[in-house]
């Protein structure tokens, strides 16, 4: 069971990781940042590498919930996905099929 000093961390992390995730997929949505940037942060960003591929491919610009998850389908990766788990050749395919749009 925990301590009370322990729930606390966990809740104030928890907090955290939503607001550094609502960060992202707001960026992604405006484009600021793109697919190629997320594999990048999520080198050394554990909230990154955590995220679902599929919110993260939902939250692009001009991609919905259906294109995000027929992509997956295509490419062969689950729907449950998380960045941290997407291979090198996958990784390849996603980076053609949505490439990052010039600012």
């Amino acid at each position: 069971m925990l301590s009370d000093e322990q729930r606390a961390a966990a809740r104030e992390k928890a907090l955290v990781a939503r607001h550094v995730r609502a960060r992202l997929k707001e960026d992604l949505k405006a484009g600021t940042v793109g697919l190629a940037d997320v594999f990048a942060r999520a080198v050394d960003d554990d909230v990154v590498a955590g995220t679902k591929m599929l919110v993260i491919l939902e939250s692009l610009p001009a991609v919905g919930k259906v294109k995000a998850r027929r992509t997956m389908d295509a490419i062969g990766i689950a729907h449950s996905r998380r960045v941290r788990g997407v291979g090198e050749h996958q990784r390849g395919k996603l980076l053609a099929e949505f490439p990052t749009p010039l600012t």
